[in-house]
Parts: structure tokens; sequence; C-alpha cells
């Protein structure tokens, strides 16, 4: 049986979060039917945009794994982040849902019953939900999914939401003090709103083409384990993300008198390192720049015949002079 493609994986995991998560839907409002509880209602109204931002979510893999044509030269992947700004939009809109409903229900109070359920029902929808969460996340960042790991994220909170939504009932319980569901609902409701902005915020930074200082460290790190003497320098080192694939630009400075066919096959093994690293599919543009006399102070080359000044220090790479346009930063 042929071993399924990391975009396969992918979809398949979604699609059971978006199962499950429909199973759970009706559940919690089957504990909101039983209970009348506002602080249950949030689990159950969150329960909703789980459904929908995964459904959404799940079509966004499917048009992301598509391969690249002529009108989408750098793939699909860019929707990935539509997506995580989609289900963040959903996750706010539900925080102002929850707030609102509870605090009409200050005003117009409903006896609670069936807690007892209702508290089972939360405590094992609630480990369900944390335990997709982290198979989510795990599996978004092995394969580099935005996606996924905003899915994963989003159940997480929910799940954070219904350990809240328990300790709420448990005191209402123990108290008998009716108006704590409320106040419980609107803080698990601010908790939310403030989960769906920090979404939206990493959706938007992804559309704009935000440097992700967490990837970039990645390849200057791997780049620099690997490092020869003939890199003598990487600058204006850019990279997009397009879903689980990244586009890599950057300049790398070799020896001046490198023949064509040299300089390309230092900048395929740079290619092919950051391949065999990275968790994403990487693409590189890489431009070729020849040494020049300043750069013999930081060149480590031992033989070179045309050397022009002492070799003085290695320079180190590091996210500042790496990302700027300047040879060797200066």
């Amino acid at each position: 049986m042929a071993e399924l493609t990391p975009d396969k994986k992918i979809f398949r995991i979604q699609l059971l979060a978006v199962s499950v998560g429909m199973l759970l839907l009706i559940a919690k409002f089957t504990a909101y039917y039983l209970t009348h509880s506002n602080t249950i209602l949030t689990d159950a109204l969150e329960s909703i945009i789980n459904v929908v931002a995964g459904a959404f979510a799940l079509y966004s893999l499917y048009l992301s794994s598509k391969p690249k044509d002529y009108d989408h030269p750098y793939g699909h992947g860019k929707v990935e982040f539509i997506s995580a700004g989609f289900e963040g939009i959903m996750i706010a809109i539900a925080g102002v849902l929850i707030i609102g409903k509870s605090a009409i229900s200050f005003f117009n109070p409903r006896p609670l019953e069936h807690l007892d359920i209702g508290l089972a029902i939360v405590v094992g929808s609630g480990l369900v939900n944390y335990l997709l969460a982290v198979l989510l996340v795990k599996t978004g960042e092995k394969h580099a999914s935005l996606t996924l790991k905003a899915d994963g994220e989003h159940l997480k909170s929910d799940a954070y939401s219904s350990l809240g939504v328990l300790v709420g009932l448990v005191l209402i319980m123990l108290t008998e003090w009716i108006f704590l569901d409320g106040i419980v609902a609107i803080i698990m409701g601010g908790i939310i709103i403030y989960t769906g902005v920090k979404l939206l915020r990493k959706s938007v930074a992804g559309i704009m083409d935000e440097t992700d200082e967490g990837i970039v460290q990645s390849v200057i790190k791997h780049l620099s384990e690997h490092r020869k003497a003939e890199w003598i320098d990487i600058h204006n080192l850019r990279i997009i993300q397009y879903g689980n694939k990244l586009h890599v630009d950057c300049h790398v400075t070799l020896p001046w008198y490198f023949t064509l066919e040299d300089a390309h096959k230092e900048i395929e093994e740079i290619a092919a390192i950051i391949n065999e690293k990275h968790s994403a599919q990487v693409e590189f543009f890489i431009h070729g720049d020849p040494c020049i006399p300043q750069s013999c102070k930081i060149c480590s080359i031992e033989k070179c015949e045309v050397r022009k000044e002492a070799f003085k220090e290695k320079m180190e790479w590091t996210l500042e002079n790496v990302i700027r346009n300047k040879k060797h930063g200066l």
C-alpha cells in the first residue's frame, strides 16, 4: 500500500477534526438543553464555530494541495492564511455572542437543572478536544501547515474554555449562586475574543508576507551548520510562506573565479541542504554574487591564490546581517 503524501495526511486529520467536532456540537447543545446554563452555552456556541471554521479549513487544505498552474505560479498555499483569518473572525464573533447572551441573562435568569449531567458532558468533550488539538498542532508543525496548527490552537482554546466552564459549574453547584453562571460565561467570552483576534493577526501577517523570524532563524541555523568556506556570505534573505511551502530568495557570495558551472553546483547544494532539513517544501531562488577585495578578511578559504587581504575573522550569520541587502553586512 502506497504511503500517503503529507497533503493527504493533513487533509485526513482535518476531516477527522470536523467529524469529531460535529459530534461534540450535538453533545454540548444537549447539555445546554438539559441545564439551561449560559456557561455551557458558551461551550456549545464555540463548537458551532469549530465545525464551520473546520469545514472551511478542510476546503482550504484541498485548494492549497493543488499543484502550481498558469494562473497560480507560486501555488495555492496562501488560501491557508485566509482560512486562519476566517477562523479568527468566527471565534471573535462567538465570543461577542456569548457575552451578549450572558449579559441579557442577568435580567432574565433561568433556573439551572441537571448540572451533574452537564458537568460530565463538558469534561468529556473538553478532554476529546484537547487530545485532538494536540494531534492537529503536532501534525501541523511537522508538515508546516498553518491551517492545521490554527485549527489545533482553536480546539486547544476550546478545551481550556471547557476547563473554565467546569470550574464555573462546580462553583455554582457548591454555592448555588446562579449569577456566577453569567459571570463565568462573560469571562470565557472575553478569552475567546482574544484568541480570535490573535489568530486574525497571524493571518494578516501571512497575507502581508511579514517576516516570520522563527522560520528565518531555522534556515540560518541549518545553513550555518553545513557552511562551506566557499560560501563567503549570504545576504538579502527573504522567505515567503505559501501554506506548507516556502519560497526563499537570497544572495550568496562565492569566489569570483568560479565558473558558472561551479557556482551552480554550490547553489544547488545550498538548496538541497535546506530541503533535507526543513519540514516544509522549499523553493529557492538564489542569486550568485562574486566576492570583492573586502571579502578577503572574512573569507576562510585556505589556499586562495588571489587573496588581497589576510583572513581576520569568520563572520557569523545572524538574523540581522543575513536579511539585510548588503554584502557582508556592510
